[in-house]
């Protein structure tokens, strides 16, 4: 697999939500960006830490990183390896046993965050993923793909009341797929 090493740019509130937001993720070059989307409770989180609040030397995050640097010589990296169900899967491995721990994506990032571990793509999946970085842009392509079933519902239904039917058909498209990729053995109905 063939890596690219992706850096942490800021988060973004998506408009018309309360409780969801946007990792920006950009390459090296800061030619082509990624979103990861995650819960308000992770934007509160990434919010203290880019504020640089006192409080996170003593939050657990940060405790634990302690902790396992002190105990521990092994060296970590984030790797995201493939999207499925709206989501990244992305694992942390130990560099030196190469063992593998699961995680979610927003988690990922802000453990590199707090613990400085590089954070990689498969480059296939940042080509396909990625679109391209423009810092002064007011808005953000997120390939659909990336959004959760919750989200992907709530837009559908802002898409159908806004009447912009060709989003809600490629929505529900999107929706039906899943739904088909959960059921294996099932033949596809026409």
């Amino acid at each position: 697999m063939t890596k690219t090493r992706l850096f942490f740019k800021n988060v973004s509130e998506i408009m018309g939500t309360d409780d969801i937001g946007l990792l920006i993720m950009v390459d090296e070059q800061e030619t082509r960006q990624l979103a990861v989307t995650c819960d308000k409770h992770m934007l509160h989180q990434f919010g203290l830490r880019i504020g640089n609040v006192p409080i996170v030397e003593s939050l657990l995050p940060e405790v634990l990183w302690t902790i396992i640097r002190n105990l521990n010589a092994d060296r970590y990296e984030v790797i995201i390896v493939d999207v499925a169900d709206g989501q990244y899967r992305t694992m942390l491995y130990n560099i030196d046993t190469r063992e593998p721990v699961s995680l979610r994506a927003s988690d990922a990032i802000l453990l590199s965050l707090i613990a400085h571990l590089p954070v990689y793509i498969d480059t296939k999946l940042f080509l396909r993923q990625s679109v391209p970085f423009k810092p002064e842009s007011p808005g953000l392509a997120l390939p659909v793909n990336t959004i959760t079933d919750r989200m992907l519902k709530a837009a559908l239904d802002k898409a159908v009341a806004d009447e912009n039917y060709e989003l809600a058909s490629n929505l529900r498209d999107e929706m039906l797929k899943r739904k088909k990729e959960r059921k294996p053995g099932k033949k596809e109905e026409q």
